[in-house]
Order: structure tokens, then sequence, then C-alpha cells
């Protein structure tokens, strides 16, 4: 949990002293220019690169990350996609942050967008995105040395090594410590420090670097600089090596919230994306339900699941942010989840006042909502509403993305050579695209694309219409055995939703009136009053259902990467999103967008692979 700052009386946090070396945030911010940009010679080392990788080892006020964004911004020739990843056990408060910057005119307004993701900061990672996807910040709340196990390995360009000073933590600056951050140095990699200490230099050289020491600011006398160039050869590779290359053209199959998530990820790296749908318009399958529920998952340990679905709604919650208008594309309401009162069991010390977005549901939020008082439920602060399709369009707005409709794709052929591009064809052998990568992202229909991975068809129908004049329903959307969505804005007339039903190994999407009942049955038990509103309608038959095909894998988690192990750089999936599409279909195109590219994860490196598509039972059949 987040611990606040003691402020001393001439304004400067105490528990950031660094050794004294910050006598004001002003000091604070010439510091981070002079000792770690002018440490590691930026921004001239990163001009005219496509990416640029920073790690560093304590985030505190955030003053180094912001000067580096500053740098960017400023930067004419800067890199296309800056990366800057940092290790904090104890992240600070909102208020801190923007008082930090706030002398700082120029910092000020990033400061400001910082503090706006400033949110849901327990343990573990957190991507914060910024300049339409471009700066990236992950940051990694825990111990130094165990985030740094937790990193998926990536090449660094530049190593800040920051925190409390060696005699205050000297955790921070062991040998270990420092060997770990050596892992992540590639030949020439940069690092810079404050610190000028005997032992931290004599811990830094062994590990490959060259150091040397460099005038200080006042009142430092020194700082140390270094390069990474061990005289030995170098014969480690990131693990996703094989996959690694330059931007190119990429063939994505299927434009529901997974392929159309795909498509603006590597857009944005460059890549020239065409993406493939069978229907006559995008969104068509089970990403085409009128409206749909953002919702993160809780279980009493904090399982896996509801660490990734977390995640995935950061991710999603910032692209919303972006894309959407809000209150008529997508509305950050809140979400009350209704449960029976033995399964209300929040993780240890989850509460209103820590780190966590969710905790269990006031009396006050309880009455509004139209439930009693004494309902159990948990209040997830970060849910809403999203319309799916208007996400989708967003995401294949962006530059770089064409999209091709009733191009159903029948096989994918990869032409001879090494990095030969591969050739999409329909059913009749016509060619549909070639490209240098290709995506695999259609949801069930992948299955005939992928036939030995388990993927598995989940059959949903749910009931929605019209909200008549009088009707009061919750103003927030429901979930529990069920859900429900109310007073949806729409020109026709506000809409309501709710359901679903869940049937495995059915891809039928007729509509069912047996289900449009189980769907009322599912109502009358989540919310009664909203179903005694509704039931004229339900029976007259006044309303609307809708049916969708879901894709789900076996472990109900998502299945992104290689469709073959034993060749890396062939097509890959992104797919099995189950019934929480609006909640993995970002972070999913996030994780193999870094991946073959090498960057930095948004996700610990084990919860990358319990994603990754070659994972095990849940990855093969």
């Amino acid at each position: 949990m987040a611990e606040p700052v003691a402020w001393g009386a001439d304004g400067v946090p105490k528990s950031l002293r660094f050794g004294d070396i910050y006598h004001s945030e002003t000091g604070a911010v010439a510091q981070a220019r002079h000792v770690f940009l002018g440490g590691c010679d930026l921004p001239e080392a990163w001009s005219g690169q496509r990416q640029w990788r920073v790690l560093e080892t304590g985030f505190g006020l955030g003053l180094s990350f912001l000067t580096t964004w500053q740098a960017w911004r400023e930067d004419p020739r800067r890199p296309g996609l800056l990366h800057f990843v940092s290790i904090e056990a104890y992240p600070v408060r909102r208020e801190d942050l923007l008082r930090a910057a706030a002398s700082h005119p120029e910092l000020a307004p990033l400061a400001e967008a910082l503090a706006a993701q400033w949110w849901g900061l327990l343990p573990g990672f957190h991507r914060l995105v910024f300049e339409s996807g471009r700066v990236l910040l992950t940051l990694c709340v825990g111990d130094v040395q165990a985030m740094l196990r937790a990193q998926h390995r990536f090449d660094a360009d530049s190593i800040f090594l920051d925190g409390f000073s060696p005699e205050r933590n000297p955790q921070m600056w062991s040998p270990e410590t420092l060997k770990s951050v050596a892992r992540f140095a590639r030949r020439g990699t940069r690092l810079a420090t404050w610190s000028v200490a005997r032992p931290v230099r004599d811990a830094l050289a062994p590990c490959g670097f060259r150091l040397h020491k460099a005038p200080g600011l006042p009142p430092k006398r020194d700082c140390l600089q270094g390069v990474f160039d061990p005289s030995w050869l170098l014969r480690r590779q990131a693990p996703d090596s094989a996959t690694v290359q330059a931007p190119g053209r990429c063939a994505v199959v299927g434009a529901g919230l997974a392929g159309a998530a795909v498509a603006a990820s590597l857009a944005r790296r460059g890549w020239e994306v065409q993406v493939l749908e069978a229907g006559p318009h995008p969104a068509g399958g089970a990403s085409g339900l009128p409206v749909g529920m953002l919702a993160p998952h809780v279980s009493p340990d904090d399982a896996l699941l509801s660490r990734l679905i977390r995640a995935g709604v950061r991710a999603t919650w910032e692209q919303a942010r972006t894309l959407l208008a809000e209150g008529t594309d997508w509305r950050a309401s809140g979400v009350l989840e209704r449960r029976g009162a033995e399964l209300v069991r929040l993780p240890q010390g989850w509460n209103a006042d820590g780190p966590n977005e969710s905790w269990h549901a006031s009396p006050e939020q309880l009455r509004e909502a139209g439930l009693p008082a004494d309902s159990a439920g948990i209040w997830h602060a970060r849910g809403g509403w999203v319309r799916p399709g208007r996400l989708v369009e967003g995401w294949l707005g962006q530059p770089g993305i064409r999209l091709r409709t009733g191009s159903r794709v029948a096989r994918i052929e990869a032409l001879p050579g090494d990095a030969g591009p591969c050739v999409l064809r329909d059913a009749e052998g016509k060619l549909l695209a070639e490209a240098e990568r290709v995506v695999i992202a259609a949801g069930h229909q992948s299955a005939a694309l992928a036939p030995a991975m388990p993927l598995q068809p989940v059959r949903g129908q749910l009931a929605w219409g019209r909200m008549a004049e009088g009707m009061r329903l919750p103003p927030m959307p429901i979930n529990g055995d069920g859900h429900l969505i109310a007073d949806v804005p729409d020109p026709a007339g506000a809409l309501w939703l709710s359901g679903a039903t869940f049937d495995r190994d059915d891809a039928e999407t007729t509509l069912r009136s047996e289900d449009t009942e189980s769907n009322r049955q599912r109502l009358a038990r989540l919310h009664t009053e909203a179903a005694r509103q509704l039931a004229p309608l339900f029976e007259r038959g006044e309303l609307q259902a809708w049916a969708g095909v879901r894709c789900a894998s076996s472990d109900r988690r998502p299945l992104v990467g290689p469709l073959s192990a034993k060749a890396p750089a062939g097509p890959w999936l992104c797919t099995a999103m189950g019934s929480r599409g609006l909640s993995f279909a970002a972070l999913c195109a996030e994780l193999l967008a870094a991946r073959w590219h090498g960057e930095p994860l948004a996700l610990p490196a084990s919860q990358a692979r319990a994603l990754d598509a070659q994972r095990g039972p849940a990855g093969r059949r």
C-alpha cells in the first residue's frame, strides 16, 4: 500500500532526499537533466531511432520520467516510441506528483497527465499510456530485486540508477541488484547515477560497465557515468528474438475487438496493416453487441485471472478515454457487483482508502443502485459500459490500417524463403493479401485456421430494449448472476440491456425464446425492481434479443503467441477472449506487439507466459 510522503518545513519530501542531493524540486529537475539525461547522452543518443527504452530503479516523484518525456516531446528527431520502465516500492500520492512539478511550467501539464492515470497502483506492473500510445510508462510496484526478476528481458538503451542512498537502502545498490540491472543492458547501453560510492562502482565494473566520474551539480561534486562494453562475448538473446523485425506489412484476420486492437497496436509501431473481415462490416461477430460492460474481476486470493483482467481494464480504460466520447460511446460510471454474502471477500488489506479500485459497496451505493441497503456487493470504481462497435471503429480508423470486408480467409500459405511473405487466400483460392506477418484474431472462426488449438465456441444471448418514459433503472451497470446496463444514450431512445446466456460448444446464432426466459429469470435474481419494471416488455414480447458466439480457451484465458512453437515468425494468434473482449483485447494486442519488437511488457513475465498460445494444456490439444 502506498505510504504518504512526509514533507519537511522547507517543502522537500523528507523520504526522498537521496543522500541530500535534492535540496528543492527545482534542484531535483536540474539533477535529473544533468545526471540522467546528460549522463546517457540524451536526447542526442536516441536521434532517428524507432524506439528508445529506459530502465530506472527508483521512480520517486517521477521527475526523471517527466524530464525525459519533455525532452522527447521537444526533439524533432525523437524515436517513434519511448518506453520508460521504472521500479518503485512505495508510490507517492497523486498530489505529491503535482506538487513536485508545479514550479516547472514545462513539466506541470505532463505531471497532470501522469496524475490522471495514477490510480490502482497495487503491487505488480502497471502500464500508463501517453501521447496516443507513443510514450509508455511501465511502473513496477514492489521490491527492486523482485521486480527485476519479474521482468521479461529486454534491451535497455539507457539505465537510470536512482533511489535512496546506499547508506539508507543498501539492497537497492547491492551487487545482486546491479547484476540484475546489467541483465537488461546491450552492448553500448549507457548508465547514469548520482552515486559515486566505491561499492557501487566495484559492483558495476565486473558486470561489464566501463565507468568514469563526471562533474556533478552542487551539492554533489561528481556523478557517475558508464557504458556497457564487456570484454567477453555476449551470447544471450531476448526470449522472442526470432520474431523481432522491422515493421513491414501485416495481415490481421478478423475485425472484431481483438483484431482491431492488434491492428492499432501494430500501426502505432509503423506497420502497414490490412485487416480482413469475413462479414460485411467490422464488429459483426461477438463484438457486435449493442453495449458491453467493462469491470475488474476480484477474488479473495487475487488469483491470476483477477490480476490479468485488472491489467486489461486499465489498458482498455485509457483507450476508451482517448478514442471515445464519454457519456455517448462509453461511460465511466463504476460497476456494482452483487454477490451472496459468503462470496463478498476481498484480498487482505483492500479497502476504500487503499490503492485498489474495488471495495465493499456502501449502503449508500446499494441504495443508489436500487438494491436493499443490507445487500452484499462490491463496488468497482474503474468500471462502466462501452459500445464495442465504436471502440472497434476508433482502432481501425488510425493511420496505417486498411480494412477489407467480405473477405473470408480459408488458408494461409508461406512462400519459400526464411523471411518470405505469407499469402492469404479464400476458399476458391483467390489471393486476398500478402504480408510478412499474419495475426489470426477471428474469434471462434479462428479454429478453421488453427485446428490444433483448443478454441471453443460459446454462444450467448441477451435481451435489450428502449427505456420507456418514467422507467427508473440503476444509473450504473450491475453484474453478478448476469448483468444489467441501463440508460445508454441512443438516437432512437435510451437503451437497456440484460443477460447473458453462456452455452459452450454452441455456435448457433438463431434467437431462442427459452434463452429470453432464462435472461428474464436471471434479471429477477439480480435486481428485483428492474425485473418488475421490465416484466411487461418480456410478457408482451416488446423487446429485442441479440445472440453472438464468443471464443474461449479451456482455462478461460486468451491465447497470444505463435501458432507453431517451431515457427515463431509464422502466423500468430490473438483470440479466445471469451466474454471479456473489452477487458482483454487492448492488453493482448500490446502484448503481441511488444513481443514482436522485443519491448518491455505490460505484464510480469510469468503472467505473459500464462497468455502464451503455446503455454501447455490450454495452448494445444
